[in-house]
């Protein structure tokens, strides 16, 4: 029961607050962390195998520690440690923060496609300054698809294998490859482990994102339509949640990115190039809401079962 609780009172504190910036957020640390080791280690000899050494001990020392901490507050301070449990599994969600910048991308546009791009190039990696109107948006609603799965549905099954710890330590496993799981020269190797790892820990997260989303728009014959595109992505996991977007609003994902000055191909998701409209985005936000729901359920259901 107070794990139904917990995770119950983080999604409804996340849906009020999003990310406050008045707040600390330990992905702040997490960040701070790895870009310590990345300077300190990515250079020299042995850039994969340092790489590989710094994702296993930042993720790892994340599971243990919060797992002794908690361990630690609970024996003391019982009420205290339910508080905190609530916080950390608030922490790990982002949907609300996530859905709010997307919105915002479309609200920029109307101003103008110069504050687009800006708005853009908040919650998406690739260079946003060269990017046309209808190329802004199609960035937001790829990044809104990937992020339902990195920032929701991830974290809330994480939390149902191994709870806070978990998600905690799935987070850190999320910001690594954010940081330096690019496959350009500066990273190739030294973030090669952590891309691998990211991939890993959302194999399962990201298809059942993709299939919460066709139930959410009750079209289970998208199924085949996310079975055609999802494996075409460069990524192992993005294709999922992303076709199946694709497939809810009839447009097309994917193309040609810049990464860091680099030219990145990314095979197309769906065939109809047509214009993205704010009825998509409407679309999409409503969407979003309902997969979450539906993990939601699954999670409380499956905390009080197990």
């Amino acid at each position: 029961m107070i794990k139904s609780l917990t995770i119950l009172l983080a999604w409804l504190l996340d849906r009020c607050l999003g990310d406050p910036a008045w707040l600390p957020h330990p992905v702040v640390a997490f960040g701070r962390a790895i870009a310590f080791c990345e300077k300190r280690f990515n250079k020299g000899a042995h850039k994969r195998l340092k790489g590989a050494l710094t994702a296993i001990v930042l993720v790892a020392g994340v599971f243990a520690l919060s797992w002794w901490a908690l361990r630690l507050v609970e024996a003391c301070l019982p009420l205290v440690a339910t508080a905190l449990r609530i916080v950390l599994a608030f922490f790990c969600l982002a949907g609300t923060t996530l859905m709010r910048e997307v919105r915002n991308v479309f609200h920029a546009l109307d101003h103008s496609l110069d504050d687009g791009r800006r708005q853009v190039a908040r919650i998406v990696g690739r260079d946003t300054m060269a990017l046309t109107d209808q190329e802004v948006r199609r960035a937001a609603l790829e990044t809104l698809a990937e992020n339902l799965n990195d920032g929701v549905i991830a974290p809330l099954l994480w939390y149902i294998v191994a709870g806070i710890p978990g998600m905690l330590a799935y987070k850190m496993v999320n910001t690594l490859d954010s940081m330096i799981g690019y496959r350009n020269e500066r990273y190739r190797q030294f973030g090669c482990f952590a891309a691998r790892l990211d991939d890993v820990a959302g194999w399962l997260p990201a298809r059942l994102t993709a299939l919460l989303m066709v139930v959410a728009a009750g079209r289970p014959r998208l199924l085949a339509f996310v079975r055609r595109y999802g494996p075409e992505h460069a990524s192992p996991n993005s294709g999922y949640p992303e076709s199946a977007l694709a497939g809810i609003l009839d447009c097309r994902f994917g193309g040609p990115h810049n990464y860091f000055g680099e030219e990145v191909y990314k095979p197309y998701i769906g065939h109809n190039d047509r214009p993205l409209t704010p009825a998509d985005l409407h679309t999409a936000l409503r969407i979003n809401l309902r997969s979450e729901l539906l993990m939601l359920l699954i999670t409380i259901a499956l905390s009080l079962i197990i």
